[in-house]
């Protein structure tokens, strides 16, 4: 099928289209940002409350709201509960059909209106009270009613929405994922949560993976380590290197103490010299004092440890020095840590 030609005037028509969008598509971000950096004069008394509050309470926190607000809502409980507050989302319409029954007297109900009057959420607010929960509201008026009835009021106002219109929520959505994001992480610093703590939490994915996958996973073992004897021959060292498939062979002492490397690298240097490939020592030309890792650390420490000197390979040893293992880039990568 042949397309017709654009015309001139239809080309014209999509560069200027182009461009005004570009044009609302920055003003969209500037807005949004503008109502975070906002947020920032805001941070006063009353989020140490609402931090204090949550933090002084045996219960979870339950976050809810309806409409955009809901999905706020939503992240927020995730970000809590994957940062060592247990948390989760109640849906405000299905709270006044039974599902209230999960906000027990020990928790804080977060709840979350741009408005403040959203009849869903004032709804339960009477019967999360008598329930004996705490109440923190978030919302864009400070004289709502919400914020009135709460025991902590945040302000999440904003200026203007990003909407040309003025009524999408956009700018207003953002700056109450920005508050929860604010709460949040206060309240894991100030549970000392820390980054064991977070891979408990995300065990799935590359993040778990990163996060919990030591050395002694991926290093190779036994006879899988390729290593020579001090007194061993550049050739013998050579040989080792082809056998461990590692580009590299270990130098050790007669009792497993690591002496240094020999690597790929070292080999294409010797060609350049006049070497007796048969009588020359590798302990002569091996790198002396190579770099090391424990099987203890994390494998993205001996990631890290690589791109930082530059090297593919990585030896291990116990806290003697003790040669243990070995592994190198396409170990971690087979691994998925990289």
């Amino acid at each position: 099928m042949i397309s017709a030609a654009r015309t001139p005037e239809q080309g014209e028509k999509r560069n200027i289209a182009s461009s005004a969008a570009l044009e609302l598509a920055r003003r969209v971000l500037a807005i949004e940002a503008d109502a975070v950096r906002a947020l920032i004069e805001r941070i006063d008394d009353r989020f140490l409350e609402a931090v204090s509050l949550i933090l002084g309470r045996r219960g979870r926190v339950v976050v809810s709201g309806i409409g955009k607000s809901g999905h706020i809502a939503r992240k927020i409980a995730s970000t809590l509960a994957s940062t060592g507050t247990p948390a989760y989302f109640v849906h405000p319409a299905e709270a006044s059909h039974g599902d209230l029954g999960m906000v027990l007297a020990d928790d804080v109900f977060i709840a979350i209106s741009h408005s403040g009057e959203s009849d869903e959420l004032l709804a339960i607010v009477p019967l999360i009270k008598r329930q004996g929960a705490k109440l923190i509201a978030i919302t864009g008026r400070v004289d709502s009613t919400l914020a009135r009835e709460a025991d902590v009021h945040l302000d999440a106002g904003v200026a203007q929405e990003a909407c040309p219109l003025n009524l999408a929520p956009t700018a207003s959505t953002t700056a109450a994922l920005a508050l929860g994001d604010a709460l949040a992480v206060a309240l894991l610093d100030a549970r000392g949560f820390s980054a064991a703590d977070f891979a408990h939490s995300h065990p799935g994915g590359s993040l778990g993976r990163r996060l919990l996958t030591h050395v002694s996973d991926v290093m190779r073992r036994g006879a899988d380590v390729p290593k020579v004897a001090e007194t061993a021959t550049l050739k013998e060292a050579v040989l080792e290197i082809t056998r461990g498939r590692l580009g590299m062979t270990a130098v050790v002492s007669p009792d497993g103490h690591v002496r240094g490397i020999f690597t790929d690298g070292d080999l294409r240097r010797i060609f350049e010299k006049a070497v007796d490939f048969g009588a020359a020592r590798i302990a002569e030309l091996a790198t002396p004092g190579p770099r090391c890792i424990r099987p203890d650390a994390l494998a993205v420490e001996a990631v890290q440890l690589m791109e930082r000197h530059k090297i593919n390979q990585l030896l291990v040893t116990d806290e003697t020095d003790v040669l243990v293992g070995a592994l190198n880039m396409h170990d971690l990568f087979r691994a998925k840590v990289i």
